[in-house]
């Protein structure tokens, strides 16, 4: 019988909280890691389940490894760790060693205080839904607490160190994915967050032969995504002008993203990459089906860019989770975010920050581009978007005023805008969402939508 008052824990990127509190606490961090192994060995009939674990900087991330062992060891599981790595890394490690499940401990772009737990199988998807829901029904009933005994032993990497598994990492991304990929004479600024890049990207991209000045390279525990990264990018863009490189590329935490800065310092988005990625497999015939997937965020500048070189764009739901899995349903080989989380399945099906820096560098090197060159085509189209607070959440296609009010706006904006009309997942709030070419008249437009709203479902709160 399933408890009752199970939490959920999974969102669509794994568990994320603050570090020391739950869901992040010891005791449960341990029955996380015993959990975990159990369905694993249940799966495998028994046969003894093998981990690969991984982390960032965070100064709470040794203690979060340690207790997940514990909890894994408890229930019989072999575990190997990397120590510090990157998100993709971990799922490359469990699709080649091979293990039955990698686990990273990140929390990717969120400040040092927060932490959290992703685990892939060894396909580099994500862990299923359904053994998901055991291991929150498991931390519910308080079933396989353990205690922190889960330091390493040398029993545990026997196979090889952690040194030893960032390497084969790095000889996959130099060897096979940079195959033939020469950078001498580039000069590329990496802004590597203080986070799990900051040893693997600059060893990668000199020993393909570029200059490669690192910044934001001395992670303490606390700086990881402080003021840098790809969620600060002017840092960047200052030291590629200072530097007169380039390129400049800047990871997250865990460096499953990569945003971009091109030589004369102008900032090139998820969306700007994946319009220079897409035309370049297109040209070399690689691009399966002329299809890109996006989500809803991705701007309608990149939907009217591809569709004048006849790529189709198909949107899903936001998240990588979603992108992945309509890359997988129609066998479109690119997809992605605005973030810079980018998914080339053929390579990986998880978003790798350096396999898109390297994709978009062969581009450069191939058609002798640059990456202002590369991004020629794309023009971002304003944007507003306008929150409105309400008291519930009814269908807005069951409220006249506001349907007929959204059918006129999208009448107006044609192939050359955008609408999306939705609610807040975790607030009361509607949001209102439209992109075209008059700034002006798309701000009036949602305003006047925003007020329909407000008439019919606005809070007093």
């Amino acid at each position: 019988m399933k408890p009752e008052n199970k939490k959920k824990l999974f969102g669509t990127d794994g568990i994320r909280g603050e570090s020391g509190k739950f869901p992040l606490d010891p005791k449960t961090v341990g029955m996380i890691g015993s959990s975990l192994a159990r369905h694993l060995a249940e799966r495998n009939n028994g046969r003894t389940p093998r981990l690969i674990l991984g982390r960032d900087t965070r100064e709470s991330g040794p203690g979060i490894e340690s207790d997940l062992i514990a909890g894994a060891r408890q229930s019989g599981a072999q575990v190997l760790s990397a120590g510090i790595i990157t998100t993709p890394g971990v799922a490359f490690l469990a699709r080649t060693l091979p293990a039955d499940a990698g686990v990273v401990i990140s929390a990717s772009h969120n400040p040092y205080q927060d932490n959290g737990i992703k685990v892939f199988d060894p396909t580099g998807r994500k862990l299923d839904e359904d053994t998901e829901r055991r291991i929150e029904e498991d931390v519910a009933g308080n079933i396989g607490a353990g205690d922190r005994s889960g330091e390493l032993s040398r029993s545990d990497l026997a196979e090889r160190t952690p040194a030893e598994l960032r390497l084969t990492y790095v000889d996959y991304l130099a060897d096979q994915v940079a195959q033939g990929l020469s950078l001498r004479g580039l000069t590329m600024v990496i802004d590597c967050a203080n986070g799990a890049a900051c040893e693997i990207a600059p060893q990668l991209f000199e020993r393909l032969g570029a200059r490669v000045i690192a910044i934001n390279n001395r992670p303490d525990g606390r700086n990881i995504n402080l003021d840098c990264g790809s969620l600060h990018i002017e840092g960047l863009q200052d030291r590629v002008a200072q530097e007169r490189a380039d390129l400049g590329v800047a990871f997250d935490g865990d460096a499953d993203r990569a945003l971009f800065v091109d030589s004369a310092g102008v900032f090139v988005d998820g969306d700007a990459t994946m319009w220079a990625l897409a035309n370049y497999l297109k040209d070399h015939d690689e691009l399966r089906g002329d299809t890109v997937v996006a989500t809803v965020m991705s701007n309608i500048g990149l939907e009217i860019a591809l569709r004048s070189g006849g790529i189709k764009l198909t949107r899903t739901d936001v998240g990588d989770k979603y992108v992945l899995e309509e890359l997988i349903r129609s066998g479109a080989s690119l997809g992605g975010e605005q973030s810079g989380h980018i998914i080339f399945p053929k390579l990986s099906l998880a978003g790798d920050g350096i396999i898109t820096t390297i994709g978009l560098l062969r581009a450069m090197r191939d058609q002798s581009k640059s990456v202002a060159d590369l991004t020629k085509g794309f023009a971002r189209y304003p944007q507003v978007l306008v929150n409105v607070r309400v008291r519930e959440k009814k269908a807005f296609e069951d409220l006249p005023a506001i349907k007929n009010l959204a059918s006129e706006i999208e009448r107006s904006l044609g192939d050359r805008g955008r609408l999306l009309l939705r609610y807040s997942g975790t607030e009361a709030l509607a949001r209102v969402m439209i992109e075209g070419e008059n700034q002006k008249k798309i701000e009036a437009q949602a305003n006047s939508l925003a007020g329909a709203i407000r008439a019919e479902l606005g809070s007093d709160i």
